[in-house]
């Protein structure tokens, strides 16, 4: 592997995504944990970009365009009910959207590993519970470190593993708060 100027740039980019991604399972706040994932999956979006990673920058965008979508809803409807529905078809649209991508940027079977993650991710971040959060950070990072393996993203590797310990870390502190 060759490492030029626009590789090393793409690591940059790397790093402050996972610095971000690493501070959600930290906040308790969900609308938080939000913005920080808007914010995480532009700069990676950017990373992917520059690896030449289509399936990962796809992701990316989706990630995006599904954080935006929800924070949205959650400040526009005020009805529980309607919110609920809307955040349901949210999720939805985006697991279609995430299979039909998956199709246009299939590149063999360690590209699908960012599918499964954007897919877990989804779940996880759509979802209520922060527990369940924390608790999919492990198999969705096994994932992530699979695919920047794939894509020869060092950092992607090593920063994933980081993340694995810091959602550890997240959910081990939400239990102790729990339990007091």
């Amino acid at each position: 592997m060759k490492i030029s100027f626009v590789y090393i740039i793409s690591q940059i980019f790397t790093i402050i995504m996972y610095i971000l991604l690493g501070i959600t399972y930290q906040v308790k706040s969900r609308k938080k944990i939000l913005i920080l994932s808007i914010l995480s999956n532009t700069f990676q979006g950017i990373a992917y970009i520059l690896l030449k990673a289509n399936s990962g920058f796809l992701m990316c965008i989706l990630a995006i365009v599904r954080d935006v979508t929800t924070i949205i809803i959650n400040i526009k409807i005020k009805d529980n009910k309607i919110k609920k529905r809307a955040n349901l078809c949210t999720i939805i649209l985006c697991y279609i959207a995430i299979i039909i991508s998956a199709i246009f940027t299939y590149e063999g079977l360690f590209s699908m590993f960012s599918i499964i993650a954007t897919m877990l991710y989804t779940y996880s971040i759509w979802q209520q519970n922060k527990k369940v959060y924390a608790i999919l950070g492990t198999p969705i990072g096994i994932c992530w470190i699979i695919y920047n393996i794939y894509v020869k993203s060092i950092f992607g590797v090593i920063l994933e593993a980081s993340i694995l310990l810091s959602s550890i870390i997240g959910f081990i502190r939400k239990n102790k708060s729990e339990c007091k």
